[in-house]
Order: structure tokens, then C-alpha cells, then sequence
């Protein structure tokens, strides 16, 4: 079975969700949502029912509200445990409660129960939270709003007090009797390029002469049949900023929320160097039963382990000579291309593609703890660090014992993080990357897996930066206590985000304050500088001490079974003091205003969903029915309560593209897995255009380039064959008349005519093959400039095109 989101009971019937309403409203690249869910028991005797709802793990929730038959409840924040106390004694009084908390077993899936819902009553529960927005490759914010919720493997029975088992009807999309709403008001000095969604808007409203501020809201009749993603574009998104924040002025003037605060954003521009040739590259590819589902439930939607392997293969052929490596597949058990990490070369490259094209989804649940510690006790390769590269659809429990266990490894490696299709726990992939000093990734339909993978491929081939710090020059009577815990690792085009509190006495004129960046790379020393106003401005919300506030929880708080006992208490106080919510607290409302407390036992009701796959499963053991699907496992080997996910509010999802341009996000790459035979192939050749690739249809392109991935040796360099002169448009005859025989072999000639046919016709997915060219021509260097320049005019001249023959120098 699936798992919901949405108003929920422990006995599966059916609450009337009417409505969800979002507000959003982004400053620059913070973000503050209020989201409210419109109920009414329509039943005609009272209910007890539970709200659950996905979270991205850095929401900071800060207020919990309930307006029922015109009045407001407001929650307080409070211990944990104390909390769960108040809501039972108000329920066994007849009171009405609301209490609102993180799961144990996972910090962005939250559940909040509404008690002694009276027959007739209308509730609208409203919560409000702030995030800083992702920044994506092409320049884009994005903002995601989880609609979907997945149901979470168990690994045991630890987790026994949890809302990820719970259990919803399934209906078709025609038939969800709730409907969502939402309006965004974007602002930013910068000014507003454009807004985009993967779901249909009305048109975007842009205000002021430079277009400082824009207003959108989703089509009327939105169902949930997606996540629903926004991508913001500002003019200049890359530009450093200090904004201050004034305190609570009731709060002590050093404390928390006392004393101003400072949000400082940087983009370092570290240089591009060489891409480093060492390292032990560690795959980690979820294989379970739950990758077989589509990426989404759009038309045609790419299954998830088809797109991890297609994306893998690409990143196997993209790795540099001279290093290490291996691929871990896991669901219930898990299995190794090679006993231990091999040498890179083209046998080893040869054995590994073959081996990623015949992986299936079957290897049942997603415990990915085992693997991962086996991974770790293996004896480290003296100069080649570990860099360790996670997929994973992201369906476990145990979020934070996996968490705690790459943390504990930390200084052994980095981890880079992926998070594929919709419903992934953000939780888990986020967090396995900060602790580790890694970076993490989310794809979902239409994003690009392959974009997201290089770069973080090309961040783990990049030299350490070493020595970041920062240094400020303020007024004598001011000093900063740094919240964020220090930056050990940069990466070129990362933004770096630093919150920090502004001890003594503000200036009570116009003053001026300056922070500077410093970090070394390559044995030089850089910096760069920001100069910033120090008057505060006034936030309703304090938005800043929130964020700065869950920044500084996320440091110590790793889960309500895994945090150590020493840090516990510290983490209630700052949630408490903050108002943000813990792995250790929950928000608490008891109306006790009532004439006569509610009567009678209780009903339970919960909302339906639709179903992405069109079945209804009626088991927990369900086989899907793709084609060629492995049998379903034994039930030990599933995942509890299903692999299906599970809808409830809008998402918005991004777009991922190397060069600032407009997306290409419709296409799909497709790696060929099947052998042609030699007469469909020979039909096929005498298809293509036999003069150029620049009469290929428009859209055969990117098939091609990834065609040139497959056929790439990992030394860099292409053969001079048909299945080359094939994907370049040209006739294999014509490809070797062309060969200077007196001059190259015929492997240096090949790859000459096809990093010029790159540049010439593949610029819009350079992201693709970036890397691949640069171990082109690396390969070539052996050869003298002077020949490599003339090889490079004989083949733009064969080819007819206009490529700078410069690019064969480096």
C-alpha cells in the first residue's frame, strides 16, 4: 500500500479536506511560507484525526495554528514529551488539542493531530515556515513545497512510533475531493528575469521600473498529480549581501533572539584549475524494488533506475585516468562490481558499463546502513581520497542512523548525495552530504540527472581550499559571535551562507560595517569584501533569527534516538527560546472555551489519494507489473507499508542546465542498451544525412552526444569506426579518405573530428560533455602543438566547420 499525506486516523475513513492555500513570499533567497488546510466533520459524530505532510529537512517551522468555528488557537512550543501529555489529558476531558511535531524517524516528514473535532465544525490549520532557496547550476532558485510522501523502508522495529505506516484509500485524480491555491509574491533588489513551474501558472504580475518585485499564483484547479516547483531568475543572483535583522526587543539583548543578527551570503570565485587525476570514486546505486517506479506521474516518465544508470555510465566515462574505483548495488543485501576499488583503465571501464546496463530494481528493500558501513572498513588507497557518490530514491526509517554513521566517517571522505524521483526524504540526502562535507542533489521528472551528477563529479575533482575564515571591521563597541559552524570545504559556484549575532551596542546613526572572505587555494591567498549597512531592519517574522536558529539546531540535533544525551538539552533551549521547531519539542494548543466539553468516543478519518501507477494494490507484497519486472519479493523484503508514493500539497521542482540559457528540459537522454544487428544498423546508416551533422533533425543531438559517451575510451580518445562516422553524419569511406595517414593513426584523427564536431554542434550540452573533452585532449597532448593546430584546420575544413583550433592546446 501507499502512503499519504494529508488529514489522517488510525481507522482509514475519510476526512473532508476542502481546500489547501499557500502563501509564499520570497526576499531575495529566503523564502516565508504560510500554508493552511481547510477542514470540515461533516460526520455526525466527533473525530480525532491526524495531519501529515512532507517538509524539506531546512524548513525552519516557527508557528502552528488553528482557527476552528471562528476562533483562533495559537500553539506554544514546548518540551516534547510534556507536550504529549497535555494533548492526552485535554482529550480525555473533552477538550479540543492540536499538537504539531517532527516524526522520530525522520526530520521532514511532520504530523500533527487535531482532537475533538465536534460534529459540524469547520478547522483550518495553518503553519508557517521559512528556508533558504537552493540555488541551481543555470542560476535559478528554486522553491519546493513536497507534495508527495513516500512510504519509508524498516530496517527494525525501533521506529515504532511512527506516521510513516499510516495507510490511505486510493482514488483516481477526478475523484480527490481537495483542491490547492497558491499565490507568491517574489521580491528582490536585484530584479526578477522570470518565473517558471512544471505546473501551469497565471501570468506573472512584475512591478516597479527594474522589476523588483513580480506576483504569480498557480492556475485555478490544480490537483496534485505532481510536486509543483518554482524557478526564480534574478538579473544578478550571484552578488554578495549582509542583511541585519533586529531582535526581539522583550528578549534579553545578548541572547538568541535578543541581540541582532546578520544573515552574510558569499559566491567565492575560486579558479578553475586542472581537474585532479586522483581519487578512490565509490558508487552507491539503490537498486530496490521502489526504483522501478517513474520518476513522476507524467506521461511517459523515465523509470528511476533507468535514469541512475544511464547516468552513471556517463559519470564511469567521465572519471580521469590514473584513478580508482567501484560500483555498490543495495536494496535488502547488496553486491560489488569488484572485491575491492580497481584501477581505471579501458578493461576495467568495459567490465563496469556492461555490468550497470543489466542492473534491474529487484533487490527488494532500501537498507543502505549495511553497505555503507562495509564501504567504510575498507583499507583507504594512499593518495587517492574517497569520494563516495550516493543514489537513492531515499525511502528508509532509520534516516538518522545512517546520518550518524557517515558522520562518524566524515574525515574518511566526502559524500555527494542524489535524490531521485519525487518524495525523496530530504533529511536524508541533505544531511549525508553537510556532515561529510559533500553537496547534495535532488532530481525529480524533468530534471537533469546527468547535469547535477557532473557537478558534483567535477566538485570532488577539484583541489582542497584551505584556510576559510572570515574577518570583519566594525565600530569598537560591536563584536560577532558566529551561529553557522566553520566552512571546511568550498566549492567554485557554491554559495556560502554564514549567520552570526552582533554583540554590543548598534550605532544609533548610519554606520557602515565591512566583512571579508579569505581562503587559500593553490598556495595563494584570496579575498573578497562586502561593505554593509549595520542598521537593522525590522522583520515581523524574524526571519534571519530563525534561520540562524535552525542552522544552530541542525549542529547538534541528529534525531530523537540518535542526538547524544549531552546536546539534548541544548537543542530544547534554542528551539524553545526560538520558537523553531526540534526533534525534541512540539507545538502544543488546547481550546478550552467551550460550554460543554465534546461527548461520545471518538471517529477517525483519514484523506484519500490518488494513485501514480493506475492499480490499486491490495497487499503489502505488490508487484507493479512492468514489463519484464522481477517476481515480487518475499515480504521481508519489501518495504513497509508500499514502494507507491503518496499525495498532498504542491511541490515545485527545478530545472537543471549547465549554460544560463533557456532549459532544454523536455528532452531525455537515452543510453542505447540494446546491439543492433548488422542489417538494421546498415539501414539505419543509409538513413542518416550522408554530408553533415548539421543537417540532423533538430532534437537527435543530445542522443548523439551520449551516443560519443558510450563510444569514448577511457583513455579519452575515440576509434576510427562506422559506429563513429555514424553518430558525426558522415560516411565512414569519406572519415578515412580524409586521414592524414602520413601524419596519425587513425584513433587520433577520430578524435580530432570529434571534439570539433562537439564544439560545433553540441554547445547547448556542454555540461554533458565537459569532461569527456577534457580527457580528449589531454589524450592528444602527446602529440606537438603544431601538428595538433594543423590537424584541427584539416578537420574543420573536412567537416565544414568554424571550431578555434585553439581549444587542442589547453
Amino acid at each position: 500500500m501507499v502512503q499519504s499525506c494529508g488529514l489522517l486516523t488510525g481507522k482509514n475513513n475519510p476526512v473532508a479536506l476542502k481546500s489547501i492555500a499557500v502563501t509564499l513570499s520570497t526576499n531575495d533567497f529566503v523564502a516565508g511560507v504560510s500554508a493552511t488546510l481547510n477542514y470540515e466533520n461533516e460526520e455526525k459524530v466527533p473525530l480525532e484525526a491526524f495531519f501529515v505532510f512532507p517538509m524539506d529537512e531546512d524548513s525552519a517551522v516557527y508557528s502552528f495554528e488553528a482557527l476552528v468555528d471562528g476562533k483562533k488557537i495559537v500553539a506554544e512550543l514546548q518540551d516534547k514529551n510534556k507536550a504529549h501529555c497535555m494533548y492526552e489529558d485535554a482529550l480525555s476531558q473533552g477538550y479540543r488539542a492540536y499538537l504539531l511535531e517532527e516524526d522520530k524517524c525522520s526530520r521532514d516528514v511532520f504530523r500533527c493531530n487535531v482532537g475533538n473535532l465536534d460534529t459540524g465544525s469547520k478547522v483550518a490549520l495553518t503553519l508557517k515556515y521559512v528556508q533558504e532557496l537552493p540555488l541551481e547550476a543555470d542560476g535559478a532558485l528554486r522553491y519546493v513545497l513536497p507534495a508527495i510522501l513516500n512510504p519509508r523502508y524498516r530496517l527494525s522495529d525501533r521506529c515504532v512510533d511512527t506516521c510513516l505506516d499510516m495507510k490511505t484509500p486510493i482514488v483516481p485524480l477526478e475523484d480527490l475531493p481537495y483542491t490547492l491555491s497558491m499565490v507568491a509574491t517574489i521580491s528582490s533588489h536585484h530584479g526578477i528575469e522570470r518565473v517558471q513551474s512544471n505546473c501551469s501558472l497565471s501570468s506573472t504580475e512584475y512591478f516597479g521600473d527594474d522589476r523588483t518585485s513580480a506576483q504569480v499564483s498557480l492556475a485555478d484547479g490544480h490537483k496534485f498529480d505532481r510536486d509543483v516547483e518554482l524557478l526564480i531568475y534574478y538579473s544578478k543572483v550571484h552578488s554578495p549581501s549582509v542583511s541585519v535583522e533586529m531582535g526581539m526587543p522583550e528578549m534579553e539583548p545578548d541572547s538568541l533572539m535578543g541581540a541582532p543578527s546578520a544573515m552574510v551570503s558569499f559566491y567565492p570565485n575560486i579558479p578553475d584549475t586542472e581537474i585532479l587525476t586522483c581519487g578512490e570514486f565509490v558508487f552507491l546505486m539503490d537498486c530496490s524494488n521502489s526504483m522501478k517506479n517513474p520518476m513522476n506521474n507524467q506521461d511517459r516518465s523515465q523509470l528511476r533506475i533507468d535514469a541512475a544508470k544511464e547516468t552513471l555510465i556517463l559519470l564511469l566515462k567521465s572519471l580521469p585516468l590514473g584513478c580508482y574505483f567501484n560500483i555498490y548495488t543495495f536494496g535488502s543485501s547488496y553486491e560489488t562490481f569488484f572485491p575491492d576499488s580497481v584501477k581505471y583503465t579501458q578493461e576495467s571501464l568495459e567490465v563496469a558499463v556492461e555490468r550497470v546496463k543489466l542492473m534491474l530494481a529487484d533487490h527488494g528493500g532500501t537498507e543502505i546502513l549495511t553497505p555503507l558501513r562495509s564501504i567504510y572498513k575498507k583499507r583507504p588507497i594512499p593518495g587517492h581520497p574517497l569520494q563516495l557518490f550516493v543514489f537513492t530514491d531515499g525511502e528508509i526509517f532509520e534516516t538518522f542512523t545512517v546520518i550518524k554513521e557517515v558522520k562518524f566517517n566524515s574525515k574518511k571522505h566526502r559524500c555527494f548525495s542524489f535524490g531521485i524521483g519525487q518524495g525523496v526524504s530530504t533529511s536524508l540526502i541533505k544531511s549525508i552530504a553537510r556532515v561529510s562535507g559533500g553537496t547534495s542533489e535532488f532530481i525529480t521528472g524533468k530534471d537533469r540527472l546527468q547535469t547535477k551528477a557532473l557537478k558534483s563529479l567535477k566538485r570532488s575533482l577539484q583541489s582542497v581550499v584551505e584556510d576559510v575564515s572570515l574577518s570583519w571591521d566594525l565600530p569598537p563597541e560591536l563584536s560577532v559571535n558566529r551561529i553557522s559552524p566553520k566552512q571546511t570545504v568550498l566549492f567554485s559556484g557554491q554559495r556560502l551562507i554564514i549567520y552570526v549575532q552582533l554583540m554590543g551596542t548598534m550605532p544609533s546613526t548610519e554606520t557602515s560595517g565591512v566583512v571579508c572572505l579569505k581562503y587559500t587555494f593553490h598556495g595563494k591567498n584570496f579575498e573578497e569584501k562586502v561593505t554593509f549597512s549595520l542598521q537593522p531592519k525590522p522583520d515581523a517574522n524574524f526571519t534571519i533569527h530563525r534561520l540562524a536558529a535552525k542552522c544552530l539546531i541542525q549542529t547538534k540535533d541528529f534525531g530523537f534516538k540518535e542526538t547524544p544525551a549531552v546536546n539534548v538539552h541544548e537543542v530544547k533551549t534554542i528551539s524553545i527560546e526560538s520558537g523553531v521547531m526540534s526533534s525534541f519539542t512540539a507545538f502544543i494548543a488546547i481550546n478550552q472555551d467551550l460550554n460543554k466539553p465534546v461527548q461520545g468516543p471518538l471517529l477517525h478519518r483519514d484523506i484519500p489519494r490518488l494513485t501514480l501507477l493506475g492499480g490499486s494494490p491490495t497487499a503489502t507484497n505488490v508487484s507493479y507489473g512492468f514489463p519484464n519486472a522481477a517476481a515480487s519479493p518475499t515480504p521481508s523484503a519489501v518495504k513497509t507499508p508500499s514502494s507507491a508514493p503518496v499525495h498532498f500539497c504542491a511541490v515545485m521542482t527545478k530545472k537543471p542546465n549547465y549554460k544560463p540559457q533557456e532549459p532544454h528540459c523536455n528532452q531525455r537522454m537515452k543510453y542505447s542498451s540494446h546491439k543492433e544487428s548488422s542489417s538494421d544498423m546498415t539501414k539505419r546508416r543509409t538513413s542518416t544525412n550522408t554530408t553533415k551533422m548539421q543537417s540532423h533533425r533538430k532534437g537527435f543531438k543530445e542522443r548523439d552526444i551520449l551516443q560519443l559517451v558510450n563510444l569514448q575510451n577511457a583513455n579519452g580518445s575515440w576509434d576510427m569506426n562506422e559506429d563513429l562516422s555514424t553518430v558525426l553524419g558522415i560516411r565512414f569511406e569519406d572519415m578515412q579518405a580524409s586521414h592524414p595517414t602520413e601524419v596519425v593513426e587513425p584513433s587520433v584523427w577520430a578524435t580530432i573530428l570529434t571534439v570539433l564536431w562537439l564544439y560545433a554542434n553540441g554547445r547547448d550540452f556542454y555540461w554533458v560533455w565537459d569532461l569527456l573533452e577534457r580527457k580528449a585532449v589531454a589524450w592528444l597532448q602527446h602529440h606537438p602543438a603544431s601538428t595538433l593546430l594543423e590537424l584541427a584546420r584539416m578537420g574543420n575544413k573536412f567537416l565544414k566547420t568554424s571550431v578555434n583550433p585553439a581549444v587542442f592546446t589547453m
